[in-house]
């Protein structure tokens, strides 16, 4: 994989996201280990390693600095292969991250991941989002590939910090997931995501709780 790190560095350059030596190796260790796992855990359709750093690595470093602060706690919500998890808990080495899916095959990976480079910042979770309960709430929960917001705020916004934030990932503008939100959740910011070597539509969608103030004429 290290034939990719010019092509990584570049993109994470024109992302304004810094990347030491060694965190760039990491991703591609990362890299390398999605691809040797994907073809028995089918992680990902895409079976290319140069697509794979473009479709998913690169494109999860295009949120690392719109995710909130490292001082604030991240779960990432159906996981799966670690998107975007695994590149934000590598790109801020100080903030906590927690991984969550209930595929045993997919949370099985990703604890191989975060022992073997290592990430010592990272904890993997093996639960459905319903039934998971950690010690503390999140200031910050991710999504890339979960079904719609509405169900990922249904199912998580208990572990939401008070002032807490839900990131989105998404291709094209979800204006039906957005009119379908749940009571109480609005509509922080929408990014504009451009990742470079993407000619689709990407989006980060930034939502939160409506303080009461919010509702009152």
């Amino acid at each position: 994989m290290e034939s990719f790190r010019p092509r990584l560095a570049e993109a994470a350059e024109q992302m304004a996201v810094p990347l030491t030596e060694e965190q760039q190796t990491q991703l591609l260790e990362y890299l390398a280990l999605f691809a040797r796992w994907n073809a028995a855990y089918n992680l990902s359709a895409v079976r290319d390693p140069a697509e794979m750093l473009e479709r998913h690595i690169i494109d999860s470093l295009s949120v690392v600095n719109l995710c909130g602060e490292d001082a604030e706690p991240l779960l990432d919500v159906g996981s799966g292969g670690g998107l975007p998890g695994i590149p934000l808990a590598i790109a801020h080495p100080q903030r906590q991250v927690t991984l969550l899916d209930s595929n045993g095959k997919k949370t099985r990976f990703l604890f191989q991941v975060a022992s073997q480079l290592p990430l010592p910042n990272v904890q993997v979770v093996h639960t459905r989002l319903e039934a998971f309960t950690p010690q503390q709430p999140f200031a910050a929960i991710t999504s890339r590939a979960f079904a719609t917001i509405a169900d990922m705020i249904s199912k998580s916004e208990r572990l939401l910090t008070p002032g807490g934030k839900f990131y989105a990932m998404k291709g094209k503008f979800p204006q039906d997931e957005l009119s379908a939100l749940p009571k109480g959740i609005k509509v922080d910011r929408v990014h504009t995501l451009s990742v470079p070597g993407c000619d689709a539509d990407r989006h980060l969608i930034v939502l939160s709780r409506a303080a009461e103030s919010d509702g009152l004429a």
